[in-house]
């Protein structure tokens, strides 16, 4: 696979050598690269050796002095640098497998991909890797790496992920870490397959590796409505969500007491749906596992509580706005709404989505899509919407290939993106 170079960053190393869009990497350090985990290894020393392709066909020979760990600065073609390896396990919880048929293909992908986990906090499950595999984690020192355990009872854990290989996710945990490698863990709970008994049965046996493992994330299995054929399985609903908080809470208390951190986190979707408060946002510690949906409602209504402390603005930018949330975060959004209101002198209105594309289980606003903001909002008065950045990707495009000008032209307003940050939130609205 060639190593095309797409993009040169501004005032790097490789603008100073002349490197450019179209070039190719050949080698570093006379070696060939086998994907990003290799590149970013071969060129963290203080003297490298680069042979470049120009788009001429000329070879360059380059001799780079940097700082250890500096960056070259350039962007590839595939950030892989090679082939993502994809998922060998059939999950009974895959939300993949939920989904709807017509989408674009990228978003049927199934990754199991140590490298992802390194660069995007992707979890991966390590039942596709051989002890070669891990052993090169360890060399490249590929850390923090996310691992998905669910649990830690093998047998259940090869009915869970639809793989009979026998493989022990504690053996394997040990190795990283006794490494030096640093590992946050995520479990997806089902109702009544690893909750209860089988919940604290894996926290025990997982907290016996902190402080090399940091961290445990409790996320509720996510069912859509497109389950046919599929296993039948419970979501959770407000009973059994409160029994996992009060459940966890009961773990918290005891293992802070006996390692000196909470070290298991539950998504913020189980306070939701059991009706109890977030926890204060010290319980959070080092909010770890934010990326998971742990703790971003507390951390963002804390940012938005001491921005409006702080306020002193100039101008209103807009007399006017819409902020547009899924169903799970509607209550929050709806109580900052009223607190911005309290202190800045705009109108503010909130609007729920209801995700029909996956059905009504599915409350996060990171998966609600174009046709049904467009259908739940045409018609109506709103102005001015501001969508959280986790409703689209990098490329503007959200879940159904809408882009924020279909969405403009549809509704006939303006359409911004804020990222879940109070700060930015204000700043839309006052200068």
């Amino acid at each position: 696979m060639k190593n095309i170079i797409v993009k040169v960053l501004k005032n790097s190393i490789a603008e100073e050598m002349d490197i450019e869009p179209g070039d190719e990497l050949l080698t570093v350090n006379n070696s060939e690269i086998m994907d990003y985990i290799d590149y970013k290894y071969q060129i963290s020393d203080d003297m490298v050796i680069l042979e470049i392709k120009k788009k001429d066909g000329e070879i360059w020979e380059l001799e780079i002095e940097k700082e250890y760990d500096e960056d070259i600065g350039i962007v590839f073609e595939n950030p892989l640098m090679d082939n993502i390896r994809v998922c060998s396990n059939k999950c009974i919880f895959c939300f993949i497998d939920q989904m709807p048929k017509g989408m674009r293909k990228t978003l049927y992908l199934k990754d199991d991909d140590t490298r992802l986990s390194f660069l995007y906090g992707n979890f991966i499950t390590l039942t596709n890797l051989s002890d070669d595999e891990i052993d090169r984690i360890i060399k490249y020192r590929i850390s923090p790496i996310k691992v998905s355990v669910h649990t830690t009872d093998s047998e259940l854990r090869k009915y869970m992920m639809g793989n009979n290989k026998d493989i022990d996710i504690l053996k394997y945990l040990k190795k990283l870490i006794d490494a030096n490698i640093t590992v946050d863990c995520q479990i997806v709970l089902v109702r009544d397959v690893n909750d209860k008994e089988q919940l604290t049965k894996t926290i025990n046996d997982l907290s016996k590796l902190h402080p090399g493992l940091r961290s445990v994330a409790v996320v509720p299995v996510g069912l859509t409505k497109h389950r046919e054929k599929l296993l039948e399985l419970k979501p959770f609903d407000k009973e059994s969500a409160q029994e996992v908080v009060a459940q966890v809470t009961s773990l918290q208390n005891t293992l802070i007491k006996k390692i000196g951190t909470r070290f298991i986190f539950i998504a913020d979707e189980f306070y939701i749906l059991s009706g109890n408060n977030f926890p204060a946002y010290e319980a959070y510690e080092d909010f770890d596992q934010l990326e998971n949906g742990i703790g971003m409602c507390r951390l963002f209504k804390s940012q938005v509580e001491e921005v409006l402390k702080n306020v002193k603005y100039q101008k209103i930018l807009k007399d006017e706005v819409t902020f547009v949330t899924g169903a799970a975060a509607y209550e929050l959004m709806v109580e900052l709404s009223e607190m911005i209101m309290s202190r800045i002198n705009v109108k503010i209105n909130v609007v729920k989505i209801i995700n029909n594309f996956f059905g009504d289980k599915i409350t996060v606003s990171g998966l609600a899509t174009g046709k049904d903001i467009i259908e739940q909002l045409k018609g109506k008065d709103y102005i001015n919407l501001i969508l959280p950045r986790n409703m689209i990707n990098d490329n503007l495009c959200m879940l159904d290939d809408m882009v924020i000008e279909d969405l403009e032209r549809e509704l006939n307003t303006k359409v911004e993106i804020c990222d879940v940050d109070g700060k930015a939130l204000i700043s839309l609205m006052v200068k």
